[in-house]
């Protein structure tokens, strides 16, 4: 029985190497690439969960995981054991397919986007000409798995919470998307590689479109279900959201794929707004021994600031309300967001000087505070 399994694995492995995708073909070297960009993820979603716990301790005076490995390292194995030895439960009123395929739906969903992400100058899967555009096709249907968890679990609690999914994607997924249209419209592509190359010709585009990078990440915290922004997973009023039913591997898989849209998030912010793989001052001659360093140092680097923005922010910011949560998108961000656009679209139409179009954007930008900060201090006021 056994030599028959292990001659079954062994003409699998042939027929998908030498048969479906030889190396000597396009797809073939896809297909290694898939396995190295999923096995990557999949080994910093791991650590980045340690990271996580001793970071947050430290923050909270205290040590985080110590006892597993030395200084606890080894940790996320042991978790990872733990699931897979806990027994996954389904409820007696669940619809059991449903139930079954929401977590697959999730991380399969949340994988397919990296498929255009450059990693580095070289290194990228594919790369297609609306590339950003697939991405926010693709992660959005991930949402999908969200919605069957609470619906098919056959609890009043995970319906909830998986409402508050859907309000908080498409609430969300409007700013996030118009942060997104003025980088478009300075590239004039939706490749994710033609975005990080003519960044060398722009400047990274956290500096002409300050106020998009701010809106996106408030957007892209929210839509990962993040401290301050947690409100699908309020265990305060909700238990645990849409996966309260679920146990075991198939909570593990929710897990994941949270990470990974939190890895997601990030790498985006990097290619749209950090220069992706490209050095700090890539345009000024005097720092030319920087393109001495590997690109996927780089990239690597601002990816891993981002997640630690994430790690940080959870650490010390409470829950905001549903209610502030959604006044803050469509009262602030949505407003922001237009403005941005606009500002991008007279700049690239009357053609003024860059720096002035920096200054004019931290303008706006206190300017809109003020008022905000007045009218909220008026509203105190007349409520009192």
């Amino acid at each position: 029985m056994l030599e028959n399994l292990q001659r079954l694995i062994q003409l699998t492995i042939h027929l998908i190497v030498n048969k479906l995708v030889p190396l000597t073909h396009p797809w073939g070297w896809a297909f290694i690439k898939a396995l190295i960009v999923v096995s990557l993820i999949m080994l910093a979603v791991t650590f980045v969960t340690l990271a996580e716990r001793k970071l947050i301790g430290r923050m909270q005076i205290r040590h985080g995981p110590m006892r597993t490995g030395w200084h606890g390292i080894l940790q996320p194995i042991a978790d990872g054991i733990k699931l897979l030895c806990k027994e996954c439960i389904t409820p007696a009123e669940a619809d059991k397919w449903v139930f079954l395929m929401a977590p697959i739906v999730s991380i399969a969903f949340a994988f397919v986007p990296l498929a255009v992400i450059p990693f580095a100058k070289t290194f990228f899967i594919t790369d297609i000409n609306i590339g950003l555009l697939f991405i926010l096709a693709v992660s959005s249907v991930g949402f999908l798995g969200n919605i069957m968890a609470g619906w098919s679990s056959a609890s009043k609690y995970s319906f909830l919470g998986s409402l508050r999914a859907l309000a908080l994607m498409i609430s969300f997924e409007v700013p996030m998307v118009m942060s997104m249209v003025g980088v478009v419209v300075f590239t004039g592509s939706l490749s994710m590689v033609t975005i990080v190359e003519s960044q060398a010709h722009w400047g990274w585009f956290i500096l002409s479109q300050p106020m998009a990078f701010v809106i996106y990440v408030l957007c892209g915290i929210a839509e990962t279900q993040r401290t301050p922004f947690d409100m699908m997973e309020d265990e305060g009023s909700l238990v645990c959201g849409f996966f309260t039913e679920y146990s075991g591997m198939r909570f593990a898989l929710f897990s994941l794929a949270e990470y990974i849209n939190m890895f997601l998030v990030a790498i985006l912010a990097t290619v749209l707004f950090l220069g992706g793989w490209q050095p700090p001052f890539v345009s000024w001659p005097l720092f030319g021994f920087l393109n001495a360093v590997p690109s996927v140092f780089w990239f690597s680097a601002k990816l891993l600031l981002f997640m630690f923005l994430y790690i940080w922010l959870r650490g010390t910011l409470p829950r905001v309300r549903y209610d502030q949560l959604m006044y803050l998108c469509w009262k602030i961000l949505m407003p922001l967001a237009l403005l941005n656009l606009m500002l991008t679209a007279l700049f690239l139409a009357s053609k003024m000087n860059i720096l002035i179009f920096y200054l004019l954007n931290l303008l706006v930008v206190v300017i809109w505070l003020s008022i905000y900060a007045k009218t909220q201090a008026w509203v105190s006021a007349n409520n009192q």
